[in-house]
């Protein structure tokens, strides 16, 4: 009897990642441009016309451990987030206010199910206009509550967060991160070429709401269809084990309150006051030990809870750590530049009609390996801006390019901390993610891919 293929398990594919990273480092010449600060933006960008080769430095594939353990210390602050969040949320949960209210909300929303899906991803695609998606990780266990409630299934309701983050994020509208810095190193005017943008954000937003609506009908009238069906099975299982919360209480209303006001806190610190993933972490632990005291739950029965759920996410939260090494391994061994001289060398010579849909496609490569938005601007934005100049495209279609680069592939690659948050937060297996997002992916690569292509026909400017 032939054994039946089975997709290789999240750590193996990211160790063979690791690996192969390492094996890059013996092959792809060394090099580094020189670094000078930028006085517009205030960022270490590359003199791109310095390039330089250095010595060889491979990585001893011996010591992938070790890049292994370094990365999850590089990762700390959202691997401690994720567990955190883990165990605020399991104490929310133990207490049953979102179960019951969001029975509650599916039974007035019966005939308006359709708008829900669209009225998550929008609200969180408009909230990540101007700040990075990882600052909504937390939102996740929520909409995956509404989604099951709504007979839908877990990826429904990351992708509702997720997702619709994900379009404000990529579509660079007021983005300071990715836009902001990388118009500064272009000379652009501050968030100019804003109306093209807007366009961009509701042409994918729509694309993106399709794809989820389509897929969460689908698991609605064939459960069975869900690319997690055997976990929500063994969640429907756990559910019938648990006391049922089908009346809203008025401690629910308490605990409601509570989450509510932390979450409009942490929404405020991370605009106003700049907060990071540090301060989220010590928000989610007051939120998770003020709503257990508002239901009147005792410090050991918190404490308890805390660990509960916190021990369910350590498969999730040990990727994003893991994950981290493939960028380490590859900076260690200074291919990193080589590797962007590379592309941007290739980009002079295709097609000119096809020039801007590959630099697009070459930000998605690059992305791979420099997952912060504006560390990537910093080193492809000096290099992709005189080749855009050479080959006539304007700057700004050079900046869309970027944006859509930086911000898309961060949903199917697992070296992206906001993706692997998510997907830990969950409980959702990497492998499982990608066999409900590679078609979105491809569509999403096809849609952006025409629209830097038009963008670069109208001469999209003002330069």
């Amino acid at each position: 009897m032939k054994k039946k293929l089975s997709f290789p398990h999240t750590y193996v594919i990211i160790v063979v990642l690791i690996a192969l990273a390492v094996l890059l480092t013996w092959i792809v010449p060394a090099g580094k441009f020189p670094r000078v600060k930028n006085e517009a933006s205030g960022q270490m960008v590359i003199v791109a016309d310095q390039f330089k080769y250095v010595e060889n430095q491979p990585v001893n594939p011996l010591h992938i451990p070790l890049f292994i353990v370094r990365g999850l210390i590089k990762s700390a602050n959202i691997v401690f987030l994720v567990l955190i969040v883990g165990g605020a949320f399991n104490i929310i949960i133990e207490t049953g206010m979102f179960q019951a209210l969001a029975g509650k909300l599916t039974k007035r929303v019966s005939h308006r199910q359709a708008l829900i899906i669209p009225a998550f991803t929008g609200i969180f695609a408009l909230a990540c206009m101007t700040m990075g998606v990882n600052t909504f990780i937390g939102f996740a266990p929520l909409a995956v509550i509404v989604a099951r409630s709504l007979g839908y299934d877990a990826i429904v309701g990351v992708a509702m967060v997720a997702l619709g983050g994900a379009i404000g994020f990529s579509t660079g509208t007021f983005n300071p991160f990715t836009t902001g810095v990388a118009q500064s190193l272009a000379g652009l005017p501050l968030f100019s070429g804003l109306s093209f943008r807007v366009i961009c954000f509701v042409v994918f937003l729509i694309v993106t709401n399709i794809y989820i609506i389509l897929y969460a009908k689908k698991v609605k009238a064939h459960p069975e269809l869900s690319v997690v069906y055997e976990m929500e099975l063994e969640n429907k299982a756990q559910e019938e084990k648990e006391p049922a919360h089908d009346v809203v209480q008025k401690r629910h209303y308490l605990v409601l309150l509570t989450v509510m006001a932390c979450f409009g806190l942490l929404i405020y610190g991370s605009t106003y006051w700049k907060w990071k993933l540090e301060e989220s972490a010590a928000l989610f632990i007051w939120m998770g030990c003020l709503a257990g005291l508002a239901y009147g739950f005792s410090p050991n029965k918190i404490a308890k809870d805390f660990i509960a759920g916190s021990k369910k996410l350590i498969f999730g939260a040990l990727i994003i750590g893991i994950a981290r090494a493939i960028a380490l391994v590859l900076d260690s061994g200074n291919i990193l530049d080589t590797t962007v001289l590379f592309l941007g060398n290739l980009l002079i010579r295709l097609p000119s009609f096809l020039q801007a849909a590959g630099m697009f496609l070459m930000q998605l490569i690059i992305n791979g390996l420099i997952t912060s938005g504006s560390g990537q601007a910093a080193v492809t934005m000096p290099i992709m801006l005189p080749v855009a100049d050479m080959i006539g495209m304007t700057r700004q279609t050079a900046v869309l390019a970027f944006n859509f680069g930086d911000g898309l592939s961060n949903y199917i690659l697992p070296t992206s901390s906001a993706l692997m948050g998510f997907l830990a937060i969950a409980n959702i297996p990497y492998e499982k993610w990608m066999k409900f997002m590679w078609k979105l992916f491809l569509i999403w690569t096809l849609t952006g891919s025409i629209l830097v292509i038009i963008a670069n026909a109208i001469h999209y400017g003002p330069f």
